[in-house]
Formats: structure tokens, sequence, C-alpha cells
């Protein structure tokens, strides 16, 4: 899972926030499987922190190549693009997740609403190109 384990400060205060537990296969952790698990996660939180504040300090002094090469872009736009398309980003990582996982279930168990349903039928129609295709112009757009 890499250096990156902030998700699992969201996972656990979501969690909280719902009241309900994570179901796992893992023995709750003690001691210094304890210790390490949060300074895992501290250290993910500082090394996110200071890769945004870099990133946000270079966008709105104007240290980046946007201001260079697209000196009508304000420092404020560039910021909000940033997040923008980061969030866009995201949401196709998710959506590959759910894809994938949806994939494995029978069509009378992936759900009832009407988006979902769509999506599903657009996903598994015909020879099954679309998922494979999906993925591929996922890929793409993340990389571009």
């Amino acid at each position: 899972s890499g250096i990156m384990h902030a998700s699992s400060l969201i996972q656990n205060i979501l969690a909280a926030v719902s009241g309900k537990p994570i179901s796992t296969n893992e023995e709750p952790k003690t001691g210094m499987t304890f210790a390490f698990f949060w300074g895992r996660v501290l250290m993910s939180l500082a090394i996110l922190g200071f890769c945004l504040a870099v990133t946000l300090s270079a966008l709105l002094n104007g240290q980046t190549s946007v201001a260079v090469k697209y000196p009508s872009i304000s420092p404020g736009l560039a910021v909000f693009l940033l997040f923008f398309f980061m969030s866009i980003v995201g949401m196709l990582e998710g959506m590959q997740i759910a894809f994938f996982a949806v994939a494995k279930l029978p069509a009378s168990e992936r759900g009832t609403s009407f988006f979902g349903k769509k999506t599903c039928e657009l996903l598994f129609r015909g020879n099954g190109e679309n998922l494979p295709g999906f993925m591929i112009g996922r890929q793409l757009t993340v990389v571009c």
C-alpha cells in the first residue's frame, strides 16, 4: 500500500462517525503494531502536507509552468484547476474500484438504482469491451 496511509485515518474517522465497526480479518492492533500503524499514518500526513504546501506555494507564487505557458491563468484559478482535476482523477480511481467489484457480482445482485443499472448495462453490454475500454480511457486521462 505504499507510504500514503492517510486513507486509514479517513477510514477510522468515517467508521467512528457512522457508528459501524470496520470489518476485517485482522486482529486488533496492540503494542508495537498499534504504534507502528499510527506512526505510518502520521508520517503519511506529514508527507502529504509538505507536498501540498510546496505545490500550493509554487502555484500561488507563479513558479510553475502554468504561469509561463498560460500567463492569462491567475494563480487562484490555477489552484482551483488543481483541485478540480484532482477530484476528477479521484472519482475515476473510485469508479475503477467499484467497477471491478461489481464485475464479480451476478446481474441480479447489482442493486436497484436507476443510474447504477444503466451504468452496469453500459459496462457489461455486448462482448465485454466496454469495461476494458473504460479502464484504458481512465488510465490515459490520469496520465495526461
